[in-house]
């Protein structure tokens, strides 16, 4: 069957081979297996589940978190000819009833639903009288309390296996460590399943952290010469997305805000006009992204520090889809490692939870503090050996100089304890300074004998010490009493000089070389004009169809034909990405703007 499944691959995608793990994973569905399978995003999960179910008999079913995500993946099956549907609260009642009548009679290939609705006792009775092919769980990591995006409505989903036996479960995820795999495979009753775990290295795009010391100017220095471009920005506040995007607008960029707290008709609105266009930036909380599959993406900028390496990860995936060169750039400060802290505590989370999410921020914390190669203890977070150096981080290009922070930590740390472990950063390095202030006089810290022995470092110096000393647990900053800074048994070594301290030099903006897409940087002065008719054709092609351009065609498709000239249909099909439907709709339309040339 797995030939049948590679003739489909070439007749409706038009890809002449599977990629990675997808044959094996393709394989286990068509043999009846369940699957846990995990691919970096942009790796090509969706057809891992896509293609057996519809190469076996019966319909597909597939369980997704999010209307857009339905909704965009729907959107691009049904262009290239597949009967794929939805089935979600964005249909009318009428919809839904005119839908469920074409499931019922078979009319629908790959239907597309949302956990809730699928967990309705109206809808299991209702599918469990159809012939299914195989149950896909997307974004399978919703389902782990130890993941990082963990959803009530997925802890339900093991009753599948009671009223779908013999239906192949294939669960999917971009981002889980070892314990959230386990967990997905517990929690969703998988029999022995295949477990298939792609490289998890996004070798196209480039890290780079640096301190945050003014992050609207080291964000507009990450911008220049990117105008243009299609990127994200993430900032950790609904207030700090939108006057992030005004001030963006202010500068010129074509930038727009997204959060759960706008109107829902602007949040679509403005996604969009982000998946249709060139050149927006999407200024963001974490709710936009899941699903997004936009493979032109050229940039993904954090203005506060994520929550989790596996956050960080999935966030920054979202870049770079169709393997072009691509950029991941964050700025963190203190002030991200105390708030996002403190939101932590005064969660309701179980004591447990907590516990994994503390481990989880400070192991980001640790990544961003890196001396050597991020990619390297990045893929190892995911349990996965690198050779390197990558070359293509900030640590790797431009290698930080590290100091003896010994004695600051010293001075540091017994500020902290001659204060009381009483008070926050910026108190206690006031006190370091010598700062003659009211709060100073108020608790008659000017008497002590730590106040001013700190003058020789600047005020932004003592905030990467501080940070530093978070990060390797010599400190704790308690939320219960408003980020007041306590001392852990890891500070007694140092303070009683058993132990010397190496800590990082702090570089405002890391100096990387720049690299343009080649669908960019390779197109010629005598093949300008063509490349823009092939992108204006798309377009034009894309408005008519009411999906994004890329749906038509992704740019190195059209650069294979910008490059290949092919003067007829046949010779067209011979283009990877070619499929047959597309050829048929679109085909022509693309011949005549070649044939112009």
């Amino acid at each position: 069957m797995l030939d049948t499944a590679l003739q489909r691959l070439q007749d409706t995608w038009g890809y002449s081979e599977f990629r990675g793990q997808q044959g094996a994973a393709i394989t286990a569905a068509l043999e009846g297996r369940d699957a846990l399978v995990l691919m970096p995003t942009g790796g090509g999960k969706s057809l891992c589940y896509q293609i057996p179910g519809l190469v076996r008999e019966g319909m597909g079913l597939v369980i997704s978190p999010l209307i857009a995500l339905m909704q965009d993946q729907v959107s691009a099956l049904q262009q290239l000819g597949i009967r794929a549907a939805y089935l979600n609260s964005s249909l009318s009642p009428e919809q839904q009833r005119t839908l469920m009548e074409e499931v019922t009679r078979g009319d629908i290939e790959l239907l597309y639903i949302a956990p809730e609705r699928l967990l309705s006792e109206r809808s299991l009775n209702w599918l469990s009288r159809l012939k299914l092919s195989l149950i896909a769980i997307d974004e399978a990591h919703c389902v782990s309390q130890w993941g990082h995006d963990f959803r009530q409505d997925y802890l339900l989903l093991h009753q599948l296996a009671d009223w779908f036996p013999g239906v192949p479960r294939m669960a999917l995820t971009a981002t889980a460590d070892m314990r959230t795999r386990d967990d997905i495979c517990h929690r969703l009753a998988l029999t022995n399943p295949e477990r298939l775990t792609a490289s998890f290295d996004r070798p196209n795009i480039r890290y780079s952290v640096a301190a945050k010391t003014n992050a609207r100017a080291q964000l507009l220095q990450f911008l220049n010469g990117r105008q243009g471009q299609a990127g994200i920005v993430y900032c950790l506040s609904r207030k700090k997305v939108e006057s992030t995007a005004e001030w963006l607008q202010s500068k010129g960029f074509n930038a727009l805000p997204y959060h759960a707290g706008l109107p829902q008709e602007l949040r679509q609105h403005h996604q969009q006009r982000f998946l249709a266009d060139d050149a927006v930036i999407m200024v963001a909380t974490i709710a936009f992204g899941m699903g997004i599959d936009k493979p032109d993406v050229r940039f993904v900028a954090h203005m506060d520090l994520p929550k989790a390496v596996e956050s960080y990860y999935q966030e920054t995936g979202r870049a770079g889809r169709d393997g072009e060169p691509a950029e991941a750039w964050m700025v963190y400060g203190l002030q991200d490692v105390v708030r996002l802290g403190q939101m932590l505590d005064n969660s309701d989370m179980a004591e447990d939870i907590k516990r994994e999410e503390r481990q989880k921020l400070n192991a980001l914390l640790g990544w961003c503090e890196m001396t050597e190669c991020r990619r390297t203890a990045l893929l190892a977070y995911f349990g996965e050996e690198y050779p390197g150096p990558c070359q293509n981080c900030d640590v790797c290009l431009d290698p930080p100089s590290t100091w003896d922070g010994t004695e600051a930590a010293q001075k540091l740390l017994s500020c902290i304890y001659r204060s009381g472990q009483r008070f926050g950063a910026g108190h206690v390095i006031d006190i370091l300074m010598g700062k003659d202030n009211d709060k100073i006089r108020q608790y008659g810290h000017q008497e002590l004998s730590t106040w001013g022995i700190g003058k020789g470092l600047s005020q932004s110096r003592w905030q990467s010490v501080l940070r530093q000393c978070l990060v390797q647990g010599l400190v704790v900053a308690d939320s219960a009493r408003f980020g007041a800074l306590t001392l852990t048994e890891k500070a007694r070594p140092l303070l009683k000089g058993e132990r010397r301290l190496q800590l990082r030099e702090d570089i405002a903006e890391p100096a990387l070389r720049k690299r343009m897409s080649k669908a960019a940087s390779s197109v010629s002065d005598s093949d300008r004009a063509l490349w823009e008719a092939l992108r204006e054709c798309r377009k034009q092609l894309a408005e008519e169809n009411g999906v994004p351009p890329y749906v038509i065609f992704h740019d190195a498709t059209l650069m294979a034909m910008m490059e290949q000239r092919p003067q007829s249909l046949s010779q067209m099909s011979h283009i990877s990405g070619v499929g047959a439907a597309k050829l048929d709709r679109f085909g022509g339309a693309f011949l005549e703007v070649l044939q112009g040339a």
